[in-house]
């Protein structure tokens, strides 16, 4: 295509975004006022579904509970399939935004930008729908459940078929940054999340009156020497510069201070880029925590609950999402992130089918007030007219790259 064209595609595409800016909003704000927890959303699901039919979008719905895939047609429908991917559900947090159109359901709150998803997502439907005369193939909108809970909606999606018919070449996710300034989107090719496992140490002893040392083993002893002994060996076992996060934030002994108890529990996180390292992690951390206890004559039973893997964006995919997306926004607003020791389960799509998930700035370039899964958390909204805009010129660029080889 010339380039005068492409730059006629951009601004229209720009003058769309702003058109809907309103339409946008109007569903962020009603998502946002009825949150739903993973696997529960359910009137999410139906406010989607009606906003399909009425733009006559084709969708199958069900899949992973409430998930749904509407699908848009260009002007012909040879062509590349690719699929865009939004997350539906929210946090158990109390809102604490003093918003007017903040959460009507008591402890449950919008805390991550699902809404922002959600709303941006049906903008770049409907900026593709109006523009199809001028592209061809097929666009994938995949409504997930779940992201924020194990198992993770992705693999059920998956699993149930959702994109095995037609099955998309290519599948982009955005995710908002409040640390990232309005206006501006990030990427990184290759590895940018990590695996995110839960730990459960169940440390076994002997209890009994505190002052009785001979006639007990105190689990919260074996407990303080795993602790400091696991952080050592897996400092010492992790390969190279491996990013890695091996963390503990609870621990449960329903002792006193003058009774020692039976056992104490231990819940933690491991987290890391490579999942071979991931694997051997998980044989050590049990190793490790059978041998110390056993050592001062205790035991511990250790439960390992795998989450989602690693998180790898296609590396010519997302180098090629970042030049289109300097032509739509200029150069000066799009950056190169860092990697993230967050995890997300679009994860198991990027193992399926080449993948882009990409970071769509909502913050005014500051240290947010209220990050990410925080009770203050507030986006900024001009956020939307960006991130509804840039993935429709996204698709658009992707789709066109097909017909244009």
């Amino acid at each position: 295509m010339e380039l005068s064209n492409l730059s006629s595609h951009a601004d229209t595409i720009r003058n769309l975004a702003m058109k809907y800016r309103e339409e946008v909003l109007f569903h962020r704000r009603y998502f946002h006022q009825f949150p739903e927890l993973s696997f529960e959303e359910k009137g999410t699901a139906e406010y989607i579904a009606h906003f399909l039919e009425k733009h006559h979008i084709p969708f199958r719905e069900g899949f992973a509970g409430y998930g749904l895939v509407a699908s848009l047609a260009g002007k012909r429908e040879k062509g590349r399939v690719i699929a865009l991917r939004t997350d539906m559900d929210a946090l158990p947090v109390k809102e604490n935004t003093g918003l007017p159109f903040a959460s009507r359901h008591t402890g449950r709150m919008h805390a991550c930008g699902h809404d922002m998803h959600m709303a941006s997502l049906m903008g770049t439907l409907l900026i593709l729908k109006d523009i199809r005369d001028i592209w061809e193939g097929r666009v994938l909108f995949v409504f997930q459940p779940g992201e924020e809970k194990l198992p993770g909606g992705a693999l059920s999606m998956i699993t149930e078929g959702a994109l095995s018919e037609p099955v998309p070449e290519l599948i982009l996710a955005q995710h908002v940054l409040p640390e990232m300034a309005t206006g501006h989107v990030g990427f990184r090719p290759g590895k940018y999340m990590a695996s995110s496992d839960e730990l459960y140490l169940t440390v076994r002893g002997k209890g009994g009156h505190a002052a009785m040392l001979k006639e007990t083993v105190n689990p919260l002893m074996i407990a303080a020497r795993l602790l400091v002994i696991l952080d050592q060996k897996i400092r010492q076992e992790t390969p190279g510069n491996t990013p890695t996060v091996l963390s503990f934030g609870k621990i449960t002994g329903a002792g006193a201070t003058n009774v020692v108890p039976d056992e104490v529990k231990l819940d933690g996180t491991f987290r890391t880029l490579d999942e071979s390292w991931r694997e051997k992690a998980h044989r050590l951390i049990r190793e490790t925590a059978r041998s110390v206890a056993s050592q001062m004559g205790g035991s511990c039973e250790t439960t390992i609950v795998k989450g989602y893997p690693a998180l790898e964006n296609h590396r010519e995919m997302t180098r090629r999402a970042m030049k289109h997306a300097a032509a739509y926004l200029g150069k000066e607003h799009v950056e190169e992130l860092d990697i993230r020791m967050t995890a997300e389960d679009f994860a198991y799509y990027a193992r399926q089918f080449p993948a882009v998930f990409y970071r769509l700035g909502t913050g005014d370039g500051n240290p947010p007030a209220g990050g990410l899964h925080s009770p203050e958390f507030t986006p900024r909204e001009e956020a939307l007219v960006t991130g509804c805009g840039t993935m429709a010129w996204l698709a658009y660029c992707f789709l066109h790259d097909a017909t244009s080889r």
